[in-house]
This record gives structure tokens, sequence and C-alpha cells, in this order.
């Protein structure tokens, strides 16, 4: 039920991440190159988007598209205009390319949208649960936080329940749902099978094509404040050529199918002593540097 005196939101935003969809992945050493001409966005941001144009007809609400990125994310914004959308807004990341908008933590991207949404006005947020790439699913949590906003995540369904109201449904484990009750403002968060964007006409496909993007600057090193995410991948392991006369032996020692394993063991610990052995463990299959640090060749995140 909607609370008397509630204002109906008269702007709602979408949130979108530009990312790589089509990287090219060296099948030998595992580098990855990203493609300039692959950027894009993900099916969970596409949904966000729908569901925004549909509360902002529901509130009769201008919409707004809102990403953080290089100018090559200008066309993608276009294309989300024709869907509908009233306005687009880029801020701007001087000299970054998809990998550095990929490799962004959510901390840092929602500290670069934070503020032009306040600026905004904006009333209602709606982003994807995950995007394209990391999807961490962190950006919405960390937005509601900046903006002293509610905040209702990975959402299966949101309809308009009053003046400035919300009725979403959660998923919940077990092939539970939840039912909410959100007010504006607030920061929500949709999976990619909740809406899909509806298509867009030819005319208005042709008036998007010359529309301006607006564009706020952001800052020049926007993942230098914090730690920079990379894809965790295993350290590497130097294998000895097999031995033995026949082929069979050469593939057991290749395989090591028959050395003996260190069976897994259960340990009760407090705590303290608990986070030490882990610690200890992780370091002794190589996934921590000497100090503990995770091996900057190997780990998830470096120091910005």
């Amino acid at each position: 039920m909607s609370t008397p005196g509630t204002p109906v939101p008269a702007l709602v935003a979408a949130c979108v991440k530009w990312v790589d969809l089509r990287p090219e992945v060296d099948r030998v050493h595992g580098t990855v190159t990203p493609s300039e001409h692959g950027g894009g966005f993900s099916s969970a941001d596409l949904s966000a988007v729908e569901v925004a144009l549909r509360l902002g007809e529901a509130w009769d609400a201008r919409t707004v598209v809102v990403c953080a990125g290089p100018p090559a994310a200008d066309a993608g914004l276009r294309d989300l205009l024709a869907a509908g959308a009233d306005r687009a807004l880029r801020v701007d990341l001087p000299g970054a390319d998809v990998a550095d908008v990929g490799a962004q933590t959510g901390e840092a991207a929602a500290g670069l949208l934070a503020p032009v949404l306040s600026e905004l006005g904006v009333s209602v947020v709606v982003c994807g649960d995950v995007s394209a790439d990391l999807g961490s699913g962190t950006v919405p949590a960390y937005l509601a936080h900046h903006l002293g906003a509610a905040q209702a995540l990975g959402l299966l369904d949101v309809t308009v329940s009053g003046s400035g109201h919300l009725r979403a449904v959660r998923r919940l484990d077990g092939g539970r749902r939840e039912v909410l009750e959100v007010a504006a403002p607030a920061v929500l968060s949709v999976e990619g099978g909740v809406a899909e964007l509806r298509r867009a006409p030819l005319s208005a496909t042709l008036v998007a094509g010359d529309a301006p993007v607006e564009v706020r600057p952001g800052r020049e090193r926007h993942v230098g404040d914090g730690p920079r995410l990379r894809p965790w991948r295993p350290p590497t392991r130097v294998v000895e050529p097999p031995t033995g006369e026949h082929a069979l032996d050469r593939i057991v020692s290749l395989t090591g199918a028959l050395v003996d394993r260190t069976p897994p063991r259960t340990v009760e610990l407090d705590p303290a002593a608990a986070a030490a052995a882990i610690v200890e463990q992780l370091r002794a299959w190589g996934h921590l540097g000497v100090d503990g640090d995770p091996d900057p060749g190997n780990g998830a995140a470096e120091g910005g």
C-alpha cells in the first residue's frame, strides 16, 4: 500500500555497464585481448532498462540511462535511446579502454555514478544484477549506500503498487520467493529474464543515430583509488616429461594416477586459528605470496 505524501518519482534511471562481449583469448597462453568492436551490455542490464522504461510509463516520469565508460559506449547508449529512454548520460573515463572498464570494482563504479545520479535528482535506480564480465553484482548495493536509498536486489518481478511505491519479488534459496514493498528513493537490481528490452522501431533508430549523449567528466584514473580486479588464474605448474618404457607407464606418470594423495581432513579450531590454517594452506598451494598477499601473477586483485 502506498503511504500518503509519497511523491511520484519524476525521473527513473537505469545504470548499465559497457563491457567486452567478444574478447579474443589465446588458447595456449590464456592472454585476453579486448575487442573495441565487441562492446555491449549484459542481458541483465538490458532487462533493467526495460524495467526502468515501464516504471517511467506507469508514473509518467522521464527515463535516463547512465553509464560510466569511454566514448566507445556511445553507440550502445544511442540504441537505448532508440528503445525509448529520454536521455543518455555517460560518465567519461579519459584514456580508458574496455579492459579498464571491466577492471573496475563495484565500489569504484558506484563512486563514479552516485554523484551524477544525486545531481540529477533520480528517485528510483534500476541496475542489472550482474554484468557480463566480472558479474560481482555489488554496484547496486554500493549505490544504495551512497544515495541513502532503500535497496531490493536480485528481483524477479517489479510492478508499481502506488504513488512512489513498488511491489518486488525476490528469489530465495530452495525455490522460495519473497515479496517486498519498496518506497522511493530506492535502488533495484533485476535478473536478466525479468523483462526483454523492447524492439526499437526503425524511425526511432534512425533518429537516435544522431542523438546527443550527455557526457560528464570522470576521474582521470577511475580505478587508481582502489583495487583493480582481474580474472583469477591458477599458478603455473611445471610438468616433468613422462617416464617409462611403455606408453601406459608414461600416461600414468604424466597424470599422476597412482601417486599417493593426502586425504581430506576435518579440523575444529577457534576463528583465529582457523583463519591462520586457511592462509597457510593457500600459501602451500601457491595461491598466496610470501607475505600472505595474492600473487600478482595469479591473484584476483592488485593494488591501484
